[in-house]
């Protein structure tokens, strides 16, 4: 996969329309209201999604401490602007809000939206520390009112519902390896306007606002793999390093993980450069009856050969057989077209917030990812081998 495709197929405009603001006003009444604090690439892009769900979803709140940043997502919906996000909470006219800021004020504001009784979509990862993701569980647990759920996207799509079916019923037989990357090559920068710090605009580069590539982008990996096989890992080991872009940033361009599941008998391998984009994704999860490779919106499976042959079986009434495989020997895991991942976690937030069900990824699965991401840096920056606590189940 090309870095154009790759890039394309992941932003966060994926498949958006572009909608005018006058459009973002045609919502039915059961919409719920929406602040957005937080309004980067990320958050104006969530903003769009929203658009293109308008029957579900009214944006009456925007928030941002950047002036430029709060005039652009101004641009896409007639709402009412905040610098400070306290007083958005405030407004009555929202009934939830969708948190993406640095991930360091993750758990301030998610914290104080629940008390201000408001339910939450928290951009991934769920909170910066294993400390603030404790507290995050503990205070929901007292706020049972409201939905806090978090922005792991891959528990919302039907293909990865789909593998973790595979999976559960047997289809790769005993899995023990996993092989994880998110490559890219570029220095992940963004311009600095004039008049404000590199700080305030490339916050991922600095450890005390970031979890850098393990909280950014393997955190998705990690977080399926937990959900997909009811699990956590026992052991995390990492390295990495400042290789390659030698510009002041604290956050490692280049950066390996291996996480060790001992109940389940598997090994994760996650890593992640900023050096080289030829492999782009890989998501590979192996076992002793098949292997799945996973793109965001695609999969196939690859059965071992004795799988293979059962797979084979010919149908005696129509004499078709049963799966179509490709050209290097895979059969494809969902046929249909997938939406980006932000339009089906928006779809299934709107349901538990009007339900008051709990979301597949809620604040205990989201806690739980947000220990292996703290766990994967401090083996990083620490060059130890870091063993789970039984304080961090969930």
């Amino acid at each position: 996969m090309d870095r154009r495709h790759f890039l394309e197929m992941t932003g966060l405009l994926s498949g958006v329309l572009m909608l005018s603001p006058a459009t973002l006003l045609a919502h039915r009444e059961d919409a719920i209201r929406i602040g957005i604090i937080g309004c980067g690439d990320r958050g104006q892009g969530i903003m769009q999604m929203m658009a293109s769900l308008k029957e579900q979803y009214a944006i009456t709140a925007i928030c941002d401490i950047l002036d430029f940043r709060l005039e652009a997502a101004a641009k896409l919906a007639p709402a009412k602007t905040y610098k400070d996000y306290r007083q958005l909470l405030d407004a009555k006219d929202v009934d939830a809000v969708v948190v993406a800021t640095s991930l360091h004020m993750h758990y301030a504001i998610a914290a104080d939206a629940i008390r201000a009784g408001k339910s939450v979509y928290l951009e991934k990862t769920m909170t910066y520390n294993i400390p603030e993701a404790q507290e995050l569980v503990k205070l929901c647990a007292r706020y049972t009112g409201q939905i806090l759920a978090v922005g792991h996207q891959y528990r919302y799509t039907p293909l990865y519902f789909k593998v973790k079916e595979m999976i559960s019923k047997g289809y790769l037989g005993d899995v023990t390896q996993i092989d994880c990357r998110w490559d890219r090559n570029w220095n992940w920068r963004r311009p600095v306007p004039t008049g404000y710090a590199d700080e305030q605009i490339n916050w991922r580069m600095y450890k005390r606002y970031s979890g850098g590539l393990p909280a950014e982008l393997l955190s998705h990996q990690m977080d399926f793999i937990n959900w997909a096989f009811d699990t956590h890992p026992d052991e995390v080991m990492g390295t990495g390093g400042i290789d390659h872009f030698n510009d002041g940033r604290e956050t490692y361009d280049n950066v390996q993980v291996l996480l060790r599941y001992k109940e389940k008998g598997m090994i994760g391998n996650f890593g992640a450069t900023c050096g080289n984009a030829h492999e782009g994704y890989i998501f590979k999860i192996k076992g002793t009856k098949g292997m799945v490779s996973l793109l965001p919106d695609k999969g196939v499976f690859y059965p071992e050969e004795a799988a293979k042959k059962e797979l084979q079986t010919v149908d005696g009434v129509s004499g078709a057989t049963r799966l179509e495989w490709n050209t290097d020997g895979g059969i494809s895991i969902v046929n249909e077209k997938m939406q980006d991942g932000t339009w089906y976690a928006l779809k299934e937030f709107y349901n538990t917030v009007k339900t008051g069900t709990q979301p597949v990824s809620n604040v205990k699965t989201g806690a739980t990812t947000a220990v292996c991401v703290h766990l994967a840096n401090e083996a990083i920056f620490s060059h130890k081998i870091l063993s789970w606590k039984p304080a961090y189940n969930f």
